[in-house]
């Protein structure tokens, strides 16, 4: 069973920086049945935005709101993606989610993390 953990997640002030972790267990990232390994955030009352995403070509794309500030990267040995985060702001507050989309159109989640940018 394939399953995905967030962390990294937490209280940071306005321009600071986080990174947030998601770790894979019965799969790993270089599975070629993924298509593309993706980042979401969801406010209460909202839909989830799409924040980041990275295939296996190496190609990322990014939600114009965090171009330039966030990044998107995988750590085959440690099985493990990243989401750095920098100048980050308090409209970045969100629950932070890791999330695969299968070649299948299956998607997998993670539970998420909790960032809070405070001013």
């Amino acid at each position: 069973q394939v399953q995905l953990m967030e962390s990294g997640g937490g209280l940071v002030q306005v321009g600071g920086l986080l990174r947030v972790s998601c770790t894979a267990s019965g799969t790993s990232f270089s599975n070629p049945m993924i298509d593309s390994m993706r980042w979401f955030r969801q406010t209460p009352g909202s839909g989830r935005e799409l924040v980041a995403s990275l295939r296996h070509s190496g190609t990322t794309t990014y939600a114009d709101s965090v171009k330039g500030r966030f990044t998107v990267s995988v750590d085959d040995a440690k099985n493990t993606m990243y989401l750095q985060m920098s100048s980050l702001r308090p409209d970045d507050t969100a629950v932070y989610l890791c999330n695969l989309k299968m070649y299948t159109s299956s998607n997998i989640w993670g539970q998420g993390t909790q960032v809070t940018v405070s001013s």
